[in-house]
């Protein structure tokens, strides 16, 4: 029986999974790294960390299957999309941190941008929009702001990588630079028509042509594992950014279905199949991902702040001791008193995409208290799901149901709220490991241990489907007043 690993690397942790050939999960390991925030709005990571958090997940993964890891077929990696690292090519050491995709330090950069009016040619071309969540402008920063990275970079001396690449590199010692097409769609420097890098953004964003990494299938012959590290020999076979890889995991391959993820922000993405279809209402035309040389789109609304809103409750205010409290103070909470949670605290993103709008609890008396508060999170997070899937039905597609995964799909409470302030049924699989299963996938069907693409999220049905209850003044009551109170944030901002 062949086993595929997933090397899942997201936002707060480094996570690594094992699955045999029926999807079933045979082995996990996970580590979380320190996050840096050297300035308001700024956000890194230490590469080293990520890649010894990497590391020492896969080996503990790889020791936990004992005598069965001779049985690995095939690696594949799901990272945080957009988050930028350059590094010296003879050395393999960054030189800087990693800048994280929810970084708003570029936002004055983008402003000028679109002041220039480059915008509508940017979002032809990529299907992207200037904003600094996006991997250019990144790259830009730290050419201009590191001490000779332009020079270094002119030269061919530096790689520029999102996560997915930084780590192929390390792991296959530095012989393979590449990415796949679902990550390099999320640069902004990408051309969905020509499957390339353009080269008039490139100018645009003084980015040198030699930085980049070359573009695969996210199903594909990525090199293996050098020797020395856990799994070596082990051929990676599948790549894709992590929302990219929930699709596939969550058995989204035809389009007009959807899937929304929730971990540290959350990103709603609605498979449009072989053609890109442009919103018009500041959603992202996007790669779905590539395979077989087939291009796959998607559109998507991408929200900055979901379980992190959670994460600050724990650990900035310390009012709660875990995540899974929050299910049970939001059940006893019959009424939060007209308190909203506006988690901008990195700016919104879609469909407003405000990168100076700033986090408010908006509605506080003498009486609200901490189940207010912790009840007032969580429906952010299915108010900002309803801006999304507004946004969308503007744009001429209406759900039929929302398929759900992430950590917080495990709360009942907010599957339940969100079902009702969606107003269409919300279905969350038996298997919420979603994101790894997807990574598995790719690498398992390029490895010709899977039939197809879709092989692994077909053994696994609805875990539990959640029905809208709320009459319908209650729901739009609700959300008229989570309207006014971005509009405060927005006006604030």
């Amino acid at each position: 029986m062949s086993i595929l690993i997933a090397i899942d690397q997201g936002t707060t942790s480094s996570r690594c999974l094992a699955f045999d050939a029926e999807g079933r999960q045979l082995a996990v390991a996970q580590r979380e790294f320190a996050q840096h925030f050297p300035a308001d709005g700024w956000v890194e990571h230490d590469p080293e960390d990520i890649w010894q958090s990497t590391l020492a997940t896969l080996g503990e993964v790889v020791a936990r299957l004992e005598e069965r890891s001779r049985e690995i077929a095939a690696i594949g990696i799901t990272n945080q999309r957009e988050t930028t690292v350059l590094w010296d090519r003879r050395t393999g050491e960054p030189v800087y941190r990693a800048i994280v995709w929810q970084d708003r330090r570029t936002a004055p950069a983008c402003a000028r941008l679109r002041e220039d009016g480059v915008e509508p040619e940017l979002t032809r071309s990529t299907g992207l929009l200037l904003d600094p969540y996006f991997s250019a402008t990144k790259i830009a920063w730290i050419l201009d702001n590191v001490d000779g990275a332009r020079s270094r970079a002119e030269r061919g001396e530096l790689a520029f990588g999102t996560i997915d690449s930084f780590l192929l590199w390390r792991l296959t010692g530095g012989a393979v630079h590449a990415t796949d097409a679902s990550n390099a769609s999320r640069t902004a420097l990408f051309d969905l028509r020509l499957q390339d890098w353009n080269p008039q953004l490139l100018d645009l964003f003084r980015v040198p042509r030699s930085l980049l990494p070359r573009v695969l299938d996210s199903a594909a012959d990525f090199g293996a594992v050098m020797p020395g590290l856990p799994a070596q020999g082990t051929r990676i076979l599948g790549i894709a950014g992590d929302q990219h890889a929930a699709l596939i995991g969550q058995g989204c391959l035809a389009g007009g279905q959807a899937k929304s993820t929730y971990g540290t922000g959350c990103f709603l993405v609605l498979n449009t199949g072989l053609e890109p279809v442009w919103s018009a209402n500041r959603l992202l035309t996007t790669m779905a991902y590539r395979v077989d040389g087939v291009p796959y789109f998607a559109m998507e609304g991408s929200i900055f702040v979901a379980g992190a809103a959670v994460k600050w409750l724990r650990d900035g205010l310390g009012i709660i001791q875990s995540a899974a409290d929050t299910e049970a103070i939001a059940a006893r909470t019959r009424d939060v008193g007209g308190v909203y949670l506006v988690p901008a605290f990195t700016g919104l993103g879609a469909p407003h995409w405000d990168p100076d709008a700033r986090g408010a609890l908006i509605g506080l008396t003498r009486d609200s208290g901490v189940d207010a508060i912790v009840t007032a999170t969580l429906q952010s997070v299915a108010y900002q799901t309803r801006d999304l899937l507004d946004a969308m039905a503007r744009d001429g597609t209406r759900l039929g149901e929302l398929r759900v995964d992430g950590g917080m799909a495990v709360n009942n409470w907010l599957l339940q709220f969100m079902a009702d302030v969606l107003a269409i049924p919300v279905s969350r699989p038996r298997v919420t490991e979603t994101t790894a299963l997807g990574a598995a996938a790719l690498a398992g069907y390029r490895a010709g241990v899977l039939p197809s693409l879709g092989h692994l999220a077909s053994l696994y049905g609805e875990e539990r489907r959640f029905i809208p209850a709320m009459p319908a003044s209650e729901r739009e009551r609700l959300y008229s007043g989570w309207q006014a109170a971005v509009a405060r944030v927005r006006s604030a901002g």
